[in-house]
């Protein structure tokens, strides 16, 4: 099951500011407080990811990689064979051939 953040509104109790609830993703969000009854507001949060794939593993499951190099230019760790290397923010010409996925 998900676990969500939730900040309570007004003052804290003493599950802290914020505190986490493992919830079903088909639940309601709460909106109080399950301690203290306090009014609360769901908080979006940043996942952790772990890839254990190798680029071309990713590849072939039909996942793009990109390493950002410098500002607007990213190295395409999976790309196919008439891809750019470098992908540049404003050259459409540079983005990935995405005609496998059809």
């Amino acid at each position: 099951m998900p676990i969500y953040e939730y900040e309570h509104i007004g003052t804290p109790c003493s599950w802290g500011k914020i505190f986490e609830i493992k919830q079903s993703i088909n639940d309601e969000p709460l909106s109080h407080c399950l301690n203290c009854g306090g009014e609360v507001r769901k908080k979006i949060s940043l996942v952790a990811v772990n890839i254990t794939k190798s680029n071309r593993e990713l590849r072939d499951l039909g996942f793009t990689k990109l390493i950002k190099r410098e500002d607007g230019v990213y190295e395409n760790m999976t790309r196919r064979n008439n891809d750019s290397r470098y992908v540049k923010q404003d050259d459409a010409s540079t983005l990935p051939n995405l005609s496998h996925l059809d």
